[in-house]
């Protein structure tokens, strides 16, 4: 699969408008037949960074996603709000999406 994380770092006036922004593009990617999942959380020691993982069943899925109009149609949108250009790791990885961690597990299991 390929594995993307993504930390955006947003303007602080744009802070609370950024996931209703992207909404429309988090909507859309999950409706992708590719998308394995597509994961917004918020970093705890920057208040103005979002992360994103997200993953792709193939390449092809990556390729098909990246050239969609709602990719397009976000990334336009995003210039706007974003303070600095994002950091993103992007990988192939062996798998088809989340495995079980383990070295941990909740007592009395």
């Amino acid at each position: 699969m390929i594995f993307i994380a993504v930390k955006f770092t947003v303007r602080s006036a744009e802070r609370d408008n950024w996931l209703p922004a992207v909404e429309p593009f988090t909507l859309a990617t999950r409706q992708e037949p590719g998308n394995l999942f597509f994961e917004w959380s918020y970093s705890v020691e920057n208040p103005d960074q979002f992360v994103l993982l997200e993953a792709f069943a193939s390449p092809e899925a990556g390729e098909a996603h990246v050239k969609s109009e709602h990719f397009a149609a976000a990334m336009e949108g995003m210039a706007d709000l974003v303070a600095r250009t994002p950091e993103i790791i992007n990988v192939e990885v062996p798998g088809d999406g989340w495995s079980v961690m383990a070295e941990l597990a909740p007592r009395g299991e």
